[in-house]
Protein backbone atom coordinates (compact mmCIF):
# COMPACT_ATOMS: atom_id res chain seq x y z
CA UNK A 1 0.00 0.00 0.00
CA UNK A 2 1.91 3.36 -1.29
CA UNK A 3 1.07 5.70 1.59
CA UNK A 4 -1.00 9.37 1.27
CA UNK A 5 1.86 11.96 0.14
CA UNK A 6 2.10 15.03 2.54
CA UNK A 7 2.68 17.04 -0.80
CA UNK A 8 -0.08 19.59 -1.42
CA UNK A 9 1.79 20.91 -4.31
CA UNK A 10 1.25 18.00 -6.43
CA UNK A 11 3.98 18.83 -9.33
CA UNK A 12 7.05 16.76 -8.34
CA UNK A 13 4.33 13.29 -7.89
CA UNK A 14 2.92 14.22 -11.22
CA UNK A 15 6.06 14.36 -13.10
CA UNK A 16 7.31 11.04 -11.48
CA UNK A 17 8.19 8.43 -14.00
CA UNK A 18 5.17 5.59 -13.76
CA UNK A 19 5.97 3.11 -11.53
CA UNK A 20 6.36 0.16 -13.80
CA UNK A 21 9.46 2.27 -14.80
CA UNK A 22 11.11 2.66 -11.69
CA UNK A 23 13.98 -0.31 -10.75
CA UNK A 24 13.82 -2.39 -8.07
CA UNK A 25 14.11 -0.80 -4.36
CA UNK A 26 14.07 -3.66 -1.62
CA UNK A 27 14.08 -2.30 1.63
CA UNK A 28 13.51 -6.04 3.22
CA UNK A 29 17.50 -6.73 2.89
CA UNK A 30 18.94 -5.38 5.87
CA UNK A 31 17.22 -4.82 9.35
CA UNK A 32 17.97 -0.88 9.52
CA UNK A 33 15.99 -0.51 6.76
CA UNK A 34 13.58 -2.67 6.82
CA UNK A 35 12.20 -0.83 10.63
CA UNK A 36 11.82 2.68 8.49
CA UNK A 37 8.33 3.64 9.26
CA UNK A 38 5.84 4.56 6.68
CA UNK A 39 6.17 7.90 7.54
CA UNK A 40 8.55 10.07 8.47
CA UNK A 41 10.79 13.50 7.93
CA UNK A 42 14.50 13.04 7.28
CA UNK A 43 15.07 16.37 8.88
CA UNK A 44 13.33 15.14 12.10
CA UNK A 45 15.74 12.10 11.90
CA UNK A 46 18.75 13.83 11.00
CA UNK A 47 18.28 16.82 13.48
CA UNK A 48 15.45 17.43 15.96
CA UNK A 49 16.00 13.57 16.97
CA UNK A 50 19.63 13.43 17.44
CA UNK A 51 19.17 17.15 19.07
CA UNK A 52 17.29 15.97 21.62
CA UNK A 53 19.15 12.26 22.22
CA UNK A 54 21.88 13.79 24.19
CA UNK A 55 23.78 16.26 21.26
CA UNK A 56 22.06 19.50 22.02
CA UNK A 57 25.39 21.13 23.57
CA UNK A 58 27.96 19.42 21.26
CA UNK A 59 29.15 20.96 18.29
CA UNK A 60 27.59 19.87 14.48
CA UNK A 61 28.90 22.45 12.72
CA UNK A 62 32.62 24.80 12.64
CA UNK A 63 32.24 26.97 9.82
CA UNK A 64 35.91 29.27 11.02
CA UNK A 65 35.95 31.00 14.15
CA UNK A 66 31.79 30.27 14.62
CA UNK A 67 30.72 27.02 16.24
CA UNK A 68 27.20 25.82 15.66
CA UNK A 69 25.59 23.63 18.11
CA UNK A 70 22.94 20.84 17.50
CA UNK A 71 20.67 23.01 19.20
CA UNK A 72 21.57 26.44 17.42
CA UNK A 73 21.21 24.46 14.02
CA UNK A 74 17.95 23.13 15.32
CA UNK A 75 17.16 26.67 16.41
CA UNK A 76 17.77 28.57 12.93
CA UNK A 77 16.44 25.49 10.61
CA UNK A 78 12.92 26.04 13.01
CA UNK A 79 13.57 30.11 12.35
CA UNK A 80 13.77 29.41 8.85
CA UNK A 81 10.86 26.54 8.24
CA UNK A 82 8.59 29.40 9.93
CA UNK A 83 9.91 32.30 7.64
CA UNK A 84 9.32 30.13 4.37
CA UNK A 85 5.91 28.88 5.71
CA UNK A 86 4.44 31.36 7.30
CA UNK A 87 5.85 34.55 5.85
CA UNK A 88 6.57 33.31 2.26
CA UNK A 89 3.38 30.99 2.06
CA UNK A 90 5.30 27.39 0.97
CA UNK A 91 3.40 24.61 1.10
CA UNK A 92 4.23 21.29 0.90
CA UNK A 93 5.66 19.98 -2.06
CA UNK A 94 7.40 23.17 -3.14
CA UNK A 95 10.34 23.24 -4.28
CA UNK A 96 13.62 25.92 -3.00
CA UNK A 97 16.53 25.95 -4.63
CA UNK A 98 19.97 26.19 -2.42
CA UNK A 99 22.86 28.13 -3.66
CA UNK A 100 26.16 28.53 -1.80
CA UNK A 101 29.61 27.49 -0.78
CA UNK A 102 29.52 25.07 2.42
CA UNK A 103 28.11 27.57 4.88
CA UNK A 104 26.27 26.10 8.34
CA UNK A 105 23.30 28.48 7.04
CA UNK A 106 22.93 26.58 3.83
CA UNK A 107 22.87 23.51 5.95
CA UNK A 108 20.17 25.20 8.53
CA UNK A 109 18.39 25.97 5.41
CA UNK A 110 18.63 22.74 3.77
CA UNK A 111 16.89 20.92 6.99
CA UNK A 112 14.21 23.61 6.89
CA UNK A 113 13.18 22.77 3.53
CA UNK A 114 12.59 19.09 4.30
CA UNK A 115 11.11 20.38 7.64
CA UNK A 116 7.96 22.22 5.97
CA UNK A 117 7.61 19.44 3.42
CA UNK A 118 9.02 21.22 0.55
CA UNK A 119 11.64 19.73 -2.18
CA UNK A 120 15.54 20.92 -1.33
CA UNK A 121 17.22 21.63 -4.81
CA UNK A 122 20.98 22.17 -4.10
CA UNK A 123 23.15 24.07 -7.04
CA UNK A 124 26.44 24.25 -7.56
CA UNK A 125 28.20 28.09 -6.60
CA UNK A 126 30.02 27.76 -9.95
CA UNK A 127 26.60 28.07 -12.17
CA UNK A 128 25.94 30.59 -14.60
CA UNK A 129 22.57 32.46 -15.30
CA UNK A 130 21.59 30.12 -18.39
CA UNK A 131 22.24 27.04 -16.51
CA UNK A 132 20.27 28.54 -13.37
CA UNK A 133 17.15 29.12 -15.56
CA UNK A 134 17.28 26.07 -17.36
CA UNK A 135 17.27 23.69 -13.39
CA UNK A 136 14.34 26.46 -12.41
CA UNK A 137 12.44 25.83 -15.54
CA UNK A 138 13.16 21.96 -15.55
CA UNK A 139 12.40 21.83 -11.24
CA UNK A 140 9.60 24.44 -11.42
CA UNK A 141 11.33 26.29 -8.61
CA UNK A 142 8.83 29.00 -6.45
CA UNK A 143 11.87 29.78 -3.63
CA UNK A 144 15.47 30.47 -3.94
CA UNK A 145 17.64 30.77 -0.74
CA UNK A 146 21.13 31.74 -1.68
CA UNK A 147 24.58 33.40 -0.52
CA UNK A 148 24.30 37.09 -1.40
CA UNK A 149 28.16 36.79 -3.60
CA UNK A 150 25.99 34.72 -5.64
CA UNK A 151 23.07 37.42 -6.68
CA UNK A 152 24.44 38.14 -9.83
CA UNK A 153 23.20 35.11 -11.67
CA UNK A 154 20.23 34.74 -9.71
CA UNK A 155 19.41 38.06 -10.47
CA UNK A 156 20.49 38.04 -14.16
CA UNK A 157 17.92 34.55 -14.53
CA UNK A 158 14.95 35.59 -12.62
CA UNK A 159 13.11 37.20 -15.41
CA UNK A 160 13.43 33.92 -17.16
CA UNK A 161 12.50 31.63 -14.32
CA UNK A 162 8.13 31.69 -14.50
CA UNK A 163 7.54 30.26 -11.25
CA UNK A 164 9.87 31.81 -9.20
CA UNK A 165 8.10 33.96 -6.10
CA UNK A 166 11.01 34.83 -3.52
CA UNK A 167 14.44 35.27 -3.65
CA UNK A 168 16.00 35.55 -0.02
CA UNK A 169 19.43 36.47 0.98
CA UNK A 170 21.97 35.59 3.63
CA UNK A 171 25.72 36.59 4.50
CA UNK A 172 25.19 39.81 5.24
CA UNK A 173 24.34 40.40 8.54
CA UNK A 174 23.43 44.21 8.09
CA UNK A 175 20.79 43.39 5.44
CA UNK A 176 17.84 44.29 7.34
CA UNK A 177 15.95 42.20 4.41
CA UNK A 178 18.44 39.07 4.61
CA UNK A 179 17.74 35.62 5.91
CA UNK A 180 19.65 36.08 8.80
CA UNK A 181 17.61 38.82 10.12
CA UNK A 182 13.95 37.96 8.82
CA UNK A 183 14.51 34.65 10.51
CA UNK A 184 15.63 35.87 13.86
CA UNK A 185 11.89 37.19 14.20
CA UNK A 186 10.45 33.96 13.56
CA UNK A 187 9.75 31.04 16.43
CA UNK A 188 12.20 29.00 17.19
CA UNK A 189 10.00 26.23 17.45
CA UNK A 190 8.80 24.52 14.30
CA UNK A 191 4.96 24.08 15.01
CA UNK A 192 2.95 21.89 12.48
CA UNK A 193 2.02 18.60 12.52
CA UNK A 194 3.99 15.83 14.56
CA UNK A 195 3.28 16.29 18.19
CA UNK A 196 6.59 14.95 19.09
CA UNK A 197 8.74 16.90 16.87
CA UNK A 198 6.30 19.68 15.51
CA UNK A 199 7.59 18.75 11.14
CA UNK A 200 5.99 17.76 8.31
CA UNK A 201 4.32 14.59 8.47
CA UNK A 202 5.86 13.12 5.36
CA UNK A 203 5.79 10.13 4.01
CA UNK A 204 8.70 7.91 3.45
CA UNK A 205 8.06 8.35 -0.01
CA UNK A 206 7.73 11.97 -0.23
CA UNK A 207 10.18 13.33 -2.63
CA UNK A 208 13.04 15.20 -0.37
CA UNK A 209 15.31 16.52 -2.64
CA UNK A 210 16.44 16.39 -6.65
CA UNK A 211 19.73 16.58 -7.52
CA UNK A 212 20.76 17.09 -11.07
CA UNK A 213 23.56 15.59 -13.25
CA UNK A 214 26.36 17.62 -14.46
CA UNK A 215 25.03 17.40 -18.20
CA UNK A 216 28.27 15.84 -19.66
CA UNK A 217 25.82 13.36 -21.75
CA UNK A 218 23.17 16.59 -22.81
CA UNK A 219 21.57 18.55 -20.56
CA UNK A 220 21.46 18.06 -16.57
CA UNK A 221 19.45 15.25 -15.73
CA UNK A 222 17.05 15.95 -12.29
CA UNK A 223 17.38 12.82 -10.18
CA UNK A 224 14.40 12.41 -7.32
CA UNK A 225 15.44 11.03 -3.61
CA UNK A 226 12.83 10.48 -1.50
CA UNK A 227 12.74 11.47 2.45
CA UNK A 228 13.89 7.37 3.09
CA UNK A 229 16.68 7.55 0.22
CA UNK A 230 18.71 9.64 2.67
CA UNK A 231 18.48 7.82 5.49
CA UNK A 232 19.32 4.69 3.55
CA UNK A 233 22.48 6.31 1.81
CA UNK A 234 23.79 6.62 5.20
CA UNK A 235 22.42 3.49 6.85
CA UNK A 236 24.34 1.20 3.73
CA UNK A 237 27.29 3.00 3.02
CA UNK A 238 28.21 4.33 6.38
CA UNK A 239 26.51 2.17 8.62
CA UNK A 240 28.54 -0.84 7.02
CA UNK A 241 31.73 0.42 5.53
CA UNK A 242 32.86 3.50 6.83
CA UNK A 243 33.13 3.84 10.93
CA UNK A 244 32.06 7.48 12.04
CA UNK A 245 31.26 7.75 15.25
CA UNK A 246 29.78 9.85 18.10
CA UNK A 247 32.59 12.36 18.67
CA UNK A 248 34.07 12.02 15.16
CA UNK A 249 34.68 15.29 13.61
CA UNK A 250 34.28 15.18 9.87
CA UNK A 251 35.52 17.35 6.72
CA UNK A 252 36.26 17.56 3.65
CA UNK A 253 36.25 19.27 -0.06
CA UNK A 254 33.12 18.10 -1.94
CA UNK A 255 30.46 20.61 -2.00
CA UNK A 256 27.47 20.23 -0.29
CA UNK A 257 25.25 21.20 -3.91
CA UNK A 258 27.72 17.74 -4.91
CA UNK A 259 25.17 14.42 -3.66
CA UNK A 260 28.69 13.17 -2.44
CA UNK A 261 29.01 16.58 -0.05
CA UNK A 262 25.76 16.73 0.45
CA UNK A 263 25.58 13.42 2.01
CA UNK A 264 29.08 13.46 3.70
CA UNK A 265 28.22 16.76 5.68
CA UNK A 266 24.20 16.84 6.42
CA UNK A 267 23.07 13.15 6.39
CA UNK A 268 26.29 10.68 7.01
CA UNK A 269 28.11 12.68 10.01
CA UNK A 270 24.93 13.49 11.41
CA UNK A 271 23.00 10.25 11.48
CA UNK A 272 26.03 8.49 13.45
CA UNK A 273 26.59 12.07 15.40
CA UNK A 274 29.65 12.92 14.08
CA UNK A 275 30.34 17.59 13.95
CA UNK A 276 31.29 18.79 10.68
CA UNK A 277 34.29 21.07 9.69
CA UNK A 278 32.73 23.46 6.95
CA UNK A 279 34.93 24.65 4.54
CA UNK A 280 33.63 27.25 1.65
CA UNK A 281 35.99 26.18 -0.88
CA UNK A 282 38.50 23.56 0.34
CA UNK A 283 42.03 24.42 -1.64
CA UNK A 284 44.21 21.25 -1.08
CA UNK A 285 46.69 23.57 1.51
CA UNK A 286 43.53 24.65 3.23
CA UNK A 287 42.01 21.16 3.56
CA UNK A 288 45.85 19.86 5.36
CA UNK A 289 45.49 23.02 7.70
CA UNK A 290 42.07 22.29 8.47
CA UNK A 291 43.13 18.91 9.38
CA UNK A 292 45.35 19.87 11.77
CA UNK A 293 43.85 22.64 13.28
CA UNK A 294 41.05 20.70 14.32
CA UNK A 295 42.29 17.36 14.85
CA UNK A 296 39.25 15.76 12.09
CA UNK A 297 39.14 12.21 12.41
CA UNK A 298 37.69 11.93 9.16
CA UNK A 299 37.85 13.39 5.71
CA UNK A 300 35.98 13.04 2.94
CA UNK A 301 37.53 13.87 -0.76
CA UNK A 302 38.12 13.11 -4.21
CA UNK A 303 41.20 10.75 -5.05
CA UNK A 304 42.35 13.84 -7.23
CA UNK A 305 41.96 15.98 -4.25
CA UNK A 306 43.99 13.81 -2.16
CA UNK A 307 46.77 13.54 -5.00
CA UNK A 308 47.58 17.46 -4.62
CA UNK A 309 47.07 17.27 -0.92
CA UNK A 310 49.95 14.44 -1.54
CA UNK A 311 52.20 17.41 -2.46
CA UNK A 312 52.55 19.11 1.12
CA UNK A 313 50.74 16.22 3.22
CA UNK A 314 53.80 15.48 5.10
CA UNK A 315 54.14 19.16 6.29
CA UNK A 316 51.33 18.79 8.39
CA UNK A 317 50.06 16.67 11.56
CA UNK A 318 47.45 14.56 9.95
CA UNK A 319 47.75 11.98 13.16
CA UNK A 320 44.66 12.54 14.52
CA UNK A 321 42.71 10.84 10.73
CA UNK A 322 41.16 7.79 10.97
CA UNK A 323 38.61 7.61 8.15
CA UNK A 324 39.59 9.00 4.43
CA UNK A 325 36.57 8.40 1.86
CA UNK A 326 37.78 8.85 -1.49
CA UNK A 327 35.19 8.72 -4.05
CA UNK A 328 33.88 10.31 -7.28
CA UNK A 329 36.59 8.29 -9.45
CA UNK A 330 39.09 5.54 -9.13
CA UNK A 331 41.89 5.94 -6.76
CA UNK A 332 45.42 5.31 -8.37
CA UNK A 333 47.13 2.65 -6.30
CA UNK A 334 50.26 5.16 -6.63
CA UNK A 335 47.86 7.32 -4.41
CA UNK A 336 46.62 5.14 -2.56
CA UNK A 337 49.86 3.71 -0.87
CA UNK A 338 51.55 7.38 -0.88
CA UNK A 339 48.38 8.44 1.14
CA UNK A 340 48.88 5.78 3.33
CA UNK A 341 52.82 6.25 4.27
CA UNK A 342 52.46 9.51 5.15
CA UNK A 343 49.16 8.94 7.17
CA UNK A 344 48.94 5.54 8.10
CA UNK A 345 44.95 5.31 6.99
CA UNK A 346 44.03 3.06 4.46
CA UNK A 347 41.53 5.20 2.30
CA UNK A 348 38.27 4.16 1.01
CA UNK A 349 37.36 4.45 -2.34
CA UNK A 350 33.78 4.18 -3.15
CA UNK A 351 31.90 4.68 -6.15
CA UNK A 352 28.37 6.31 -6.45
CA UNK A 353 25.86 7.83 -8.99
CA UNK A 354 23.36 10.42 -8.63
CA UNK A 355 20.79 8.30 -10.03
CA UNK A 356 21.20 6.05 -6.46
CA UNK A 357 22.43 9.31 -4.77
CA UNK A 358 25.25 7.75 -2.86
CA UNK A 359 28.24 5.40 -3.42
CA UNK A 360 27.22 1.81 -3.38
CA UNK A 361 30.73 -0.33 -4.17
CA UNK A 362 33.67 0.16 -2.08
CA UNK A 363 35.62 -1.82 0.86
CA UNK A 364 37.21 -0.52 3.84
CA UNK A 365 40.32 -2.00 6.12
CA UNK A 366 41.95 -5.26 5.74
CA UNK A 367 38.62 -5.65 2.72
CA UNK A 368 40.75 -2.90 0.21
CA UNK A 369 42.56 -4.05 -2.52
CA UNK A 370 44.26 -1.35 -4.05
CA UNK A 371 43.37 -0.39 -7.88
CA UNK A 372 39.98 -1.87 -7.36
CA UNK A 373 37.14 -0.03 -6.14
CA UNK A 374 35.26 -2.49 -4.07
CA UNK A 375 32.78 -5.02 -3.78
CA UNK A 376 29.05 -4.17 -3.55
CA UNK A 377 28.50 -2.89 0.01
CA UNK A 378 25.57 -4.21 1.90
CA UNK A 379 21.91 -3.29 0.43
CA UNK A 380 22.91 -3.48 -2.83
CA UNK A 381 23.63 -5.84 -5.69
CA UNK A 382 25.98 -4.98 -8.83
CA UNK A 383 26.57 -7.24 -11.74
CA UNK A 384 28.56 -6.73 -14.81
CA UNK A 385 26.93 -7.66 -17.55
CA UNK A 386 27.47 -7.73 -21.97
CA UNK A 387 25.11 -6.78 -24.32
CA UNK A 388 22.58 -9.76 -24.06
CA UNK A 389 22.83 -8.94 -19.99
CA UNK A 390 24.96 -12.42 -19.23
CA UNK A 391 27.43 -11.71 -16.47
CA UNK A 392 30.77 -11.02 -17.74
CA UNK A 393 33.86 -13.83 -17.37
CA UNK A 394 36.41 -12.24 -14.77
CA UNK A 395 38.96 -9.67 -16.70
CA UNK A 396 36.29 -9.10 -19.33
CA UNK A 397 34.65 -5.41 -19.33
CA UNK A 398 31.08 -5.10 -19.57
CA UNK A 399 28.42 -2.43 -18.40
CA UNK A 400 27.98 -2.46 -14.44
CA UNK A 401 23.85 -2.89 -13.24
CA UNK A 402 23.07 -2.14 -9.84
CA UNK A 403 20.04 -2.26 -7.90
CA UNK A 404 19.29 -1.34 -3.79
CA UNK A 405 17.10 0.62 -2.02
CA UNK A 406 17.49 3.55 -3.67
CA UNK A 407 17.13 3.53 -7.31
CA UNK A 408 16.73 5.92 -10.21
CA UNK A 409 13.47 8.03 -10.70
CA UNK A 410 13.81 11.06 -13.18
CA UNK A 411 12.44 14.05 -13.37
CA UNK A 412 9.97 14.64 -16.35
CA UNK A 413 11.46 12.21 -18.41
CA UNK A 414 10.06 9.24 -19.11
CA UNK A 415 12.74 8.91 -22.24
CA UNK A 416 15.43 8.72 -20.46
CA UNK A 417 14.34 6.41 -18.01
CA UNK A 418 12.66 4.06 -19.90
CA UNK A 419 16.43 3.82 -21.01
CA UNK A 420 18.37 3.89 -17.58
CA UNK A 421 15.85 0.86 -15.92
CA UNK A 422 15.82 -2.78 -17.51
CA UNK A 423 14.51 -5.48 -15.69
CA UNK A 424 14.46 -3.97 -12.34
CA UNK A 425 18.01 -3.44 -12.37
CA UNK A 426 19.52 0.78 -13.28
CA UNK A 427 22.01 0.49 -16.17
CA UNK A 428 24.97 2.93 -14.92
CA UNK A 429 26.24 3.42 -18.26
CA UNK A 430 29.68 2.80 -16.57
CA UNK A 431 32.21 -0.11 -17.72
CA UNK A 432 33.61 -2.09 -15.45
CA UNK A 433 35.20 -5.89 -14.75
CA UNK A 434 35.18 -7.81 -11.82
CA UNK A 435 38.44 -10.25 -10.97
CA UNK A 436 38.79 -13.56 -10.13
CA UNK A 437 38.43 -12.32 -6.12
CA UNK A 438 35.05 -10.47 -6.72
CA UNK A 439 36.19 -7.17 -6.64
CA UNK A 440 35.21 -4.24 -8.91
CA UNK A 441 37.42 -2.63 -10.93
CA UNK A 442 36.28 0.93 -12.82
CA UNK A 443 37.35 1.58 -16.62
CA UNK A 444 35.71 3.97 -18.02
CA UNK A 445 32.21 5.36 -18.50
CA UNK A 446 30.84 4.00 -21.75
CA UNK A 447 32.09 6.54 -24.08
CA UNK A 448 35.60 6.99 -22.31
CA UNK A 449 36.85 3.59 -23.52
CA UNK A 450 39.56 3.70 -26.45
CA UNK A 451 39.26 2.36 -29.43
CA UNK A 452 42.38 1.89 -31.31
CA UNK A 453 43.44 -0.08 -34.33
CA UNK A 454 40.78 -2.50 -33.28
CA UNK A 455 41.64 -2.87 -29.04
CA UNK A 456 39.98 -1.24 -26.34
CA UNK A 457 42.15 0.70 -24.31
CA UNK A 458 41.40 1.97 -21.08
CA UNK A 459 42.34 5.71 -20.01
CA UNK A 460 42.16 5.12 -16.58
CA UNK A 461 44.61 2.39 -16.52
CA UNK A 462 47.12 4.12 -18.23
CA UNK A 463 46.34 7.38 -15.87
CA UNK A 464 47.18 4.95 -12.81
CA UNK A 465 50.66 3.75 -14.75
CA UNK A 466 51.34 7.38 -15.41
CA UNK A 467 50.95 8.47 -11.76
CA UNK A 468 53.18 6.29 -10.22
CA UNK A 469 55.75 8.28 -12.78
CA UNK A 470 57.64 11.02 -10.35
CA UNK A 471 57.50 13.35 -12.86
CA UNK A 472 53.86 13.54 -13.44
CA UNK A 473 51.81 15.72 -10.66
CA UNK A 474 48.83 14.81 -12.53
CA UNK A 475 47.48 13.30 -16.06
CA UNK A 476 44.34 12.77 -18.29
CA UNK A 477 44.20 10.16 -20.92
CA UNK A 478 41.16 10.50 -23.63
CA UNK A 479 41.12 9.26 -27.41
CA UNK A 480 42.32 11.25 -30.07
CA UNK A 481 41.05 10.92 -33.53
CA UNK A 482 43.27 9.78 -36.10
CA UNK A 483 43.00 8.49 -39.38
CA UNK A 484 44.86 5.52 -39.95
CA UNK A 485 44.06 4.05 -36.11
CA UNK A 486 40.58 5.44 -35.62
CA UNK A 487 41.85 6.57 -32.72
CA UNK A 488 45.06 6.98 -30.40
CA UNK A 489 45.94 7.13 -26.87
CA UNK A 490 46.60 10.60 -26.18
CA UNK A 491 48.14 11.60 -22.48
CA UNK A 492 47.56 15.22 -21.67
CA UNK A 493 49.86 15.89 -18.39
CA UNK A 494 51.27 18.55 -15.55
CA UNK A 495 54.26 17.65 -14.46
CA UNK A 496 55.65 17.48 -10.70
CA UNK A 497 57.93 20.46 -9.74
CA UNK A 498 61.30 20.22 -11.21
CA UNK A 499 60.52 18.34 -14.21
CA UNK A 500 61.02 19.03 -17.82
CA UNK A 501 58.32 19.67 -20.50
CA UNK A 502 60.16 18.13 -23.86
CA UNK A 503 60.59 15.20 -25.92
CA UNK A 504 63.23 13.41 -23.38
CA UNK A 505 60.63 13.62 -20.77
CA UNK A 506 57.64 12.48 -23.33
CA UNK A 507 59.73 9.55 -24.07
CA UNK A 508 60.77 8.65 -20.95
CA UNK A 509 57.16 8.51 -20.01
CA UNK A 510 55.80 6.30 -22.66
CA UNK A 511 58.56 4.03 -22.14
CA UNK A 512 57.85 3.44 -18.58
CA UNK A 513 53.58 2.79 -19.69
CA UNK A 514 55.07 0.32 -22.21
CA UNK A 515 57.42 -1.29 -19.14
CA UNK A 516 54.17 -1.43 -17.06
CA UNK A 517 51.22 -2.66 -19.04
CA UNK A 518 50.47 -3.92 -22.46
CA UNK A 519 52.74 -1.84 -25.05
CA UNK A 520 49.68 -1.24 -27.29
CA UNK A 521 48.21 1.01 -24.20
CA UNK A 522 50.90 3.10 -24.12
CA UNK A 523 49.79 7.13 -25.11
CA UNK A 524 51.50 7.55 -28.64
CA UNK A 525 51.06 11.16 -27.79
CA UNK A 526 51.75 14.00 -24.88
CA UNK A 527 50.90 16.67 -24.18
CA UNK A 528 52.04 18.56 -21.37
CA UNK A 529 49.96 21.36 -19.46
CA UNK A 530 50.10 23.78 -16.75
CA UNK A 531 46.81 22.40 -15.69
CA UNK A 532 43.87 20.01 -16.59
CA UNK A 533 40.72 20.93 -16.69
CA UNK A 534 38.29 20.23 -13.54
CA UNK A 535 34.07 20.49 -13.16
CA UNK A 536 32.79 22.32 -10.22
CA UNK A 537 33.11 18.90 -7.91
CA UNK A 538 37.09 18.43 -8.81
CA UNK A 539 36.56 15.56 -11.26
CA UNK A 540 38.85 15.71 -14.59
CA UNK A 541 36.74 16.52 -17.58
CA UNK A 542 37.71 14.13 -19.70
CA UNK A 543 35.36 14.99 -21.98
CA UNK A 544 36.67 18.39 -22.28
CA UNK A 545 39.87 17.27 -23.84
CA UNK A 546 37.69 14.60 -25.94
CA UNK A 547 36.24 17.46 -27.64
CA UNK A 548 38.88 19.10 -27.56
CA UNK A 549 40.95 16.66 -29.18
CA UNK A 550 37.55 16.13 -31.64
CA UNK A 551 38.09 20.06 -32.50
CA UNK A 552 41.77 20.13 -33.36
CA UNK A 553 41.04 16.72 -36.07
CA UNK A 554 38.35 18.50 -37.74
CA UNK A 555 40.08 21.84 -38.11
CA UNK A 556 43.21 19.76 -39.78
CA UNK A 557 43.25 20.21 -43.70
CA UNK A 558 41.93 16.74 -45.47
CA UNK A 559 44.48 14.97 -47.53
Amino acid sequence: MVEPSAHTDSFINDNMPPRALWPEMDYSVLPELAAYPPRFNAAVELLDRQAKAGYADKPMFRFGEEVWTWADTLARANRIANLLVDELGLVPGNRVMLRSGNHPMLAAAWYAVLKAGGVAVTTMPTLRAREIEYIAGKARIQYVISHRALADDIEAAAPACADLRRIVYFGDDDDPDGLEARAANADSAFANVDSTFANVDTSAEDVAIIGFTSGSTGTPKGTIHFHRDLLAAADCFVGHVVDIRPGDIVCGSPQIAFLYGLCAFLVDAPRFGASTVLLERATPKLLLETIEKTRATVCFSTPSGYKLMLEHAADYDLSSLRVCVGGGEPLAPAVFNRWKEITGVSMINGLGISELLHIFISAAGDDIKPGAIGKQIPGFQVRVVDDDFEETAPGEIGQMIVKGPNGCRYLDDEERQARYVRDGWNLSGDLCKVDGDGYIHYEARTDDMILTSGYNVSGLEVEAVLLEHPAVRECAVVASPDPDRGAIVKAFVALADGARANGETAGELQDFVKSQISAFKYPRAIEFVDALPLTATGKIQRGALRALERERAEARPST
